[in-house]
């Protein structure tokens, strides 16, 4: 591969393995103590900006230091604020509903279950999604066009998603929302703005790692896999199944986008 030092390429990939692999047993360790294993959505984001930060260590002197920084900084930047929000989110909660109905079909000891389902799958997610960011902290060059791009959509991307979290937030801690449905500001254009923003993020960070077409190609796996798991996967469908049968949710599926931004449909 043009660009990047094989090496050294090596090196990061195995360290942020192990680095995602520690954090997610760490996260293991203390949900089992406190029998919460939703604790682990924490740990993504911890996961991501721990990735990057030994990424950023490791590739000094060997790729361009402003490219470095600023990738690495973007991602400890989404990753630390995520995880700051699943916490506070969380506190005073119980189990996530998600992990209470896996943990009850689970055969077998439900604890290594966890483990194995939640924990260690969580972490090589993390790794191989976080790929344009081990590559791109090596790139050689300047960022350019494209990885200024790349920066300005993962800043759109983290704007949205901070912003749509925080209205979410203000919306349920009002007494006289409990059990509405959530359709105002960037909820009446898309009905999941925080998991938008979150696609956004990782395409614009893949686009940092986009110097050559091998990087590009190695990394496409990345934004590719985070939109299939925010669609398909473990968050826009799973989260619907659960808000199905909810008061209203149905007419306000049936006028809002569903992953997209657009303008709400209009009434009659």
């Amino acid at each position: 591969m043009t660009a990047v030092d094989a090496g050294a390429l090596g090196t990061v990939l195995a360290a942020s393995a192990v680095t995602a692999l520690a954090v997610m047993l760490v996260a293991f360790a203390f949900g089992t103590a406190r029998g919460l294993h939703r604790y682990v959505d924490v740990a993504w984001g911890l996961a991501f900006a721990a990735v990057a930060a030994v990424s950023w260590a490791l590739a000094a002197g060997h790729g361009d230091d402003a490219r470095r920084t600023a990738v690495a900084l973007a991602t400890v930047v989404w990753g630390l604020r995520l995880a700051l929000h699943i916490a506070r989110r969380g506190r005073g909660h119980g189990e996530d509903p998600r992990y209470a109905r896996m943990l009850a079909r689970a055969r077998g000891n439900p604890t290594l279950h966890a483990l194995r389902t939640v924990y260690l799958l969580q972490g090589a997610l993390v790794w191989l999604v976080s790929l344009p960011v081990q590559v791109a902290v090596l790139l050689p060059g300047p960022l350019g066009a494209t990885g200024m791009l790349g920066l300005g959509v993962w800043a759109v991307g983290l704007a949205f998603e901070a912003l749509g979290d925080h209205q979410l937030a203000r919306f349920k801690a009002d007494p006289a929302h409990r059990g509405r449905v959530m359709d105002r500001g960037l909820w009446s254009w898309t009905r999941h703005p925080n998991y938008f923003g979150d696609f956004l993020v990782w395409w614009g960070l893949y686009l940092t790692a986009c110097a050559t077409w091998q990087t590009a190609l190695l990394t496409l796996v990345s934004p590719l896999v985070m939109s299939g798991l925010l669609i398909w996967g473990s968050g826009k469908r799973l989260l619907e199944a659960h808000m199905a049968d909810r008061p209203g949710y149905a007419d306000y599926r049936a006028r809002t986008s569903g992953f997209f931004p657009r303008p709400p449909a209009r009434d009659g």
